[in-house]
């Protein structure tokens, strides 16, 4: 039963090598137990039963992962710039307002302009009747 245990663990640290050189034979590389074991071709009950070799992993792997503190700090960051967008968004749509009603004063002063000048593209358009009635 120990070269069993042996060729187990063997195979479990070849793997955890391929893996952490980013070298994997028959799984995607990522950095998880489930590749651990696959990639070593053993049960995940044998890797369990490998208790130094999973030590060795933690020491390595876990080390490799982000921090708590740091994956707050990225959240805390990710918060301020969704609040960010929120207030330019709320900012562009109060300049598009702007922007129309500067865009329909200047089209108002246009024609205001035109009439002053008397050049009143509409000069064919009739007068308005008033509704009197004409004596008979």
């Amino acid at each position: 039963m120990p070269d069993a245990v042996s060729a187990s663990e063997r195979k479990l640290r070849e793997a955890m090598d391929r893996l952490l050189a980013g070298a994997p034979l028959r799984t995607d590389g990522r950095l998880i137990k489930e590749n651990l074991y696959r990639e070593a071709e053993v049960s995940r009950a044998t890797m369990n039963r490998a208790t130094a070799v999973l030590e060795e992993w933690n020491r390595q792997v876990v080390g490799t992962q982000p921090r708590d503190k740091e994956i707050e700090n990225l959240k805390r960051q990710l918060r301020a710039q969704r609040a960010e967008i929120r207030l330019l968004r709320t900012r562009v749509k109060e300049l598009e307002v702007q922007l129309t009603i500067a865009a329909t004063t200047v089209a108002e002063l246009h024609v205001e302009n035109e009439l002053l000048r008397g050049e009143d593209q509409r000069r064919n358009v009739s007068p308005i009747h008033t509704g009197a009635r004409r004596p008979r």
